[in-house]
């Protein structure tokens, strides 16, 4: 057989140039026709366009526009681009190999200068949201949903409906599975799309902080990651369970970074410069464990015994809605009843608190509907998180909603619910419109113009 009369060398360089020369015709391919996309008017934010996928036949009326010829155009391109790049990164992982100096150097080159921008390139192509030609189901589907609102890829692979591989109905009942996203995740976009920017694979930023502000501003729920979640790089093993129920968590057990202490001590009542308001004291296990034990001379103010003897023996799982600890699930737990616990780290770690000593903490805003199905709970216990601020239509939607999961003669426990003197029965009224039955119910003075609430009702049969 003959030599190449070329040296391997300059074979290879030729090679790689002529590699360089096709990816660039192919960008400027793509770029030419996103330039012809725009130009039609495919990427303003024309009502009509946004609103409606058009079909065929309503395209071919549109000044003789072929939409299924541009649509074959965009998928050959892709395909093309799609060949050229497993070429590339085929080409590059061979230069790896080698120990020549020159093939590094351009392998370097292929890499900052033609294959980053050359995948941003495509990835910019494959997120256009063309009409599709054929219809989405049907000729009056309407767009997919907030598919155009944003251009951070990883929120727009998240919204995108996902089809079922089968191509038939799924166990759900549905052809396809859309995941959920807030409304208000459209005001929010930039707070979104800093939040969604991340690495696949990779180390998630430690930005919880970030994703509690958008739940609590209404985008919730919010979409899910692929990243890795970070812990403390000191991680030590929990306490044991006959432990951890009224013992401080080990410091070391989480991430101080967002929060202004950098200890459980710090957390301490006395400390002015703690980070959190409400819950005052409730880092303090002394004076936790003394709640709702113990006799007060506040009439609002039930015993968790005397409550459990109302129903003896009935009363097995619950939720508890406020701000604190979990010290209310783990003396209910020495009761044998198992209580998950709703808490939003309000400056301090009150979820890592829960679950560290032992307890379910639920990570869910006010704003949201309970995940859990009708008539399943045999308690609600709600304090210190719905008082006087608390709106009345949103109040009316959030007791509408624990009446739904609360089962048929299963107790609403509220618990020093407190507000001006003026507006008491505008809330008494909230409470009662239910019809439970009263086994407690008791009004005392918090100050001159303000009143504590407690009541403990039980929800009717409505065996309709």
């Amino acid at each position: 057989m003959g030599r190449s009369c070329l040296p391997r060398w300059r074979l290879g360089r030729l090679m790689a140039g002529l590699q360089l020369i096709l990816g660039l015709v192919v960008i400027t391919v793509s770029l030419s026709c996103l330039y012809r996309f725009h130009s039609a008017g495919y990427f303003l934010h024309n009502e009509d366009i946004c609103r409606t996928i058009y079909t065929i036949k309503e395209v071919k009326n549109s000044e003789g526009f072929d939409l299924k010829s541009l649509h074959d155009r965009v998928d050959d391109v892709l395909e093309k681009m799609d060949n050229l790049y497993d070429k590339l990164e085929n080409t590059v992982k061979e230069m790896e190999k080698s120990k020549d100096g020159s093939k590094r150097e351009i392998k370097r080159f292929l890499e900052e200068e033609v294959m980053k921008p050359f995948y941003h390139a495509h990835i910019g192509l494959r997120q256009i949201r063309l009409p599709n030609p054929e219809g989405i189901r049907n000729s009056t589907e309407k767009e997919e949903p907030l598919i155009n609102k944003f251009l951070v890829e990883e929120i727009r692979k998240y919204i995108t409906p996902k089809e079922n591989r089968v191509g038939k109905v799924n166990m759900f009942g549905t052809e396809r599975v859309y995941n959920t996203i807030g409304h208000s995740c459209v005001l929010m976009k930039t707070e979104l799309e800093k939040y969604m920017d991340y690495d696949v694979g990779a180390y998630c930023d430690d930005d919880w902080n970030l994703a509690q502000k958008l739940m609590i501003n209404g985008c919730d729920p919010l979409p899910r990651r692929r990243c890795l979640t970070r812990a403390s790089m000191t991680y030590q093993k929990p306490y044991p369970i006959n432990e951890s129920l009224w013992k401080l968590p080990d410091d070391r057990n989480v991430r101080w970074g967002n929060y202004q202490c950098r200890n459980f001590a710090c957390l301490s009542s006395k400390n002015p410069k703690r980070g959190y308001t409400k819950c005052t004291g409730c880092f303090e296990m002394e004076k936790e464990s003394t709640k709702w034990v113990k006799n007060s001379t506040l009439l609002a103010d039930f015993k968790i015994d005397d409550v459990l003897r109302v129903k003896q023996g009935e009363i097995r799982i619950g939720l508890d809605v406020g701000v604190g600890t979990g010290t209310f699930a783990a003396r209910m737990r020495e009761k044998n009843v198992t209580i998950v616990t709703t808490a939003l780290n309000l400056g301090a770690p009150f979820n890592e608190m829960i679950a560290l000593r032992g307890l379910i903490p639920l990570y869910i805003s006010l704003n949201q509907r309970l995940p859990f199905f009708d008539n399943t709970m045999d308690m609600i216990h709600t304090a210190g998180l719905m008082d006087g601020w608390i709106d009345l239509l949103l109040m009316d939607f959030v007791l509408y909603d624990w009446d739904r999961v609360l089962r048929p003669g299963g107790l609403l426990w509220i618990d020093r619910f407190f507000c001006k003197k003026k507006d008491l029965d505008d809330y008494m009224y909230m409470f009662l419109q239910f019809r439970y039955k009263k086994h407690k119910w008791a009004i005392s003075p918090k100050s001159k113009d303000e009143a504590y609430l407690s009541a403990l009702l039980e929800k009717p049969p409505r065996a309709i």
